[in-house]
């Protein structure tokens, strides 16, 4: 009798969020076969332990291609920490910006 197969792939949300879920892609891959959702779900929950934001396993749409059966996501920053960096590059496409700034940003680039 064929055993089940849960494949669950991780969206970069969860790798940005969750720095267990990082280096797990990093050593092991981006897919990751269970034999079970609760087991891939008992799986996310362990990532997140620790102190580590919170990860989670969302199924995968009916449409999507892959071989997924779910992905391990992570939410957003409730506020984003480069929305300051953001607003700067707003001002310098808007010609608001001084030529330091703009000097700088090109060497970063």
């Amino acid at each position: 009798m064929p055993t089940e197969r849960f494949v669950v792939l991780v969206k970069p949300s969860a790798r940005r969020r969750n720095g267990a879920v990082g280096r797990l892609v990093n050593q092991r891959g981006a897919r990751h076969v269970f034999s079970s959702r609760d087991d891939a779900a008992l799986w996310a929950r362990g990532l997140s332990s620790d102190g580590e934001n919170r990860v989670w396993i969302r199924r995968a749409d009916p449409r999507d291609e892959s071989d997924a059966d779910a992905y391990l996501v992570g939410r957003r920053l409730a506020g984003r920490q480069l929305d300051g960096a953001f607003d700067k590059r707003r001002r310098r496409l808007r010609g608001g910006v001084e030529v330091a700034e703009l000097a700088l940003d090109a060497f970063l680039d």
